[in-house]
């Protein structure tokens, strides 16, 4: 399907990542329904939506063409599912993160839409072969995962189930791309996907390096967030690695593997908890102002990457 035939999405789940697929998805000018099962969530999210959608006007942050008031008026909210997927083309699912629960989902959209709408989940985990296991049709199924928070941070990895088609893919990465979204395709899938198993690795190291002693949680932190980080905010490791390099990848990895890295740390007692509290205790008050620390940072940094 051209996603030019139909501008309506519909949006399962009204939480966090829901409510910022709708407002990606709005500022690309597509009609969005938001579906909760629990009456009157839906509805609560829009409010949430104005609010974001405002503040994001106000420092120049809106994405897309339409105003905050524009893209509001295309977002819609339903506690009927059969009322939500009603002329959609394309079906995001945003609930917990419980394959039953995906699973189930699915089916009873599956009962609901038509053959050709394309049926998308946000899991960050769980592989389509097991998210769309209990469906008739897997050749329209696939997983786009965004990044938290998909608004500020735009990569979304698209991950095929074994039978999804290249049409399925194709329509879904200029989907994607069209609403300012930043798609990668995975072309097979696999645990953890591509960023889950990058972000992996880093950890891994990160943890070790702790654990032996060398480097203390604050500081290993700031090896990312003012260093690496500052890099890998532009260009990816590979591109890292070549620029780095007089003779390319090659020899950069042949220097990196030269320090012999070891194997995995023994994960359930390489990190210091309790040195983390001392950071940033754990309690709501000082996590949700981390959090919305964070959050104006990539707001900050979004708009940097915007003017360059």
């Amino acid at each position: 399907m051209n996603i030019s035939e139909s501008k309506t999405i519909t949006v399962i789940g009204s939480g966090l990542i829901g409510r910022s697929w709708a407002m990606v998805f709005a500022s690309g000018g597509y009609s969005v329904k938001i579906y909760d099962n629990q009456p009157g969530q839906a509805a609560k999210a829009i409010l949430e939506i104005r609010w974001q959608l405002k503040e994001l006007e106000e420092a120049h942050m809106l994405r897309g063409e339409l105003t905050a008031t524009q893209q509001l008026t295309l977002i819609s909210s339903y506690d009927d599912l059969s009322q939500a997927l009603e002329g959609a083309f394309f079906v995001q699912e945003c609930v917990f993160e419980q394959l039953e629960i995906k699973q189930s989902v699915f089916q009873e959209v599956e009962q609901i839409v038509g053959k050709d709408v394309i049926l998308s989940s946000s899991t960050s985990c769980l592989v389509p072969s097991s998210v769309f296991s209990k469906l008739q049709n897997k050749s329209r199924c696939l997983v786009s995962h965004p990044v938290n928070p998909p608004y500020y941070v735009k990569l979304v990895e698209l991950v095929p189930h074994p039978q999804t088609t290249a049409t399925i893919m194709d329509t879904t990465h200029a989907l994607m791309t069209k609403v300012g979204q930043v798609p990668v395709c995975l072309k097979k899938e696999i645990d953890g996907f591509a960023i889950n198993r990058v972000q992996a690795a880093i950890i891994a190291e990160s943890w070790r390096l702790v654990q032996d002693g060398v480097i203390s949680v604050k500081d290993i932190d700031l090896v990312m967030s003012e260093g690496l980080g500052m890099r890998y905010a532009f260009i990816g490791p590979m591109e890292t690695m070549h620029l780095n390099a007089p003779e390319g990848n090659a020899t950069y990895m042949t220097f990196l593997l030269s320090f012999g890295f070891a194997t995995n740390p023994d994960f359930e007692h390489c990190f210091s908890s309790r040195e983390m509290c001392e950071l940033i205790p754990n309690d709501e008050q000082h996590l949700s102002a981390r959090k919305e620390r964070r959050d104006q940072l990539l707001m900050q940094l979004s708009k940097l990457k915007k003017d360059q």
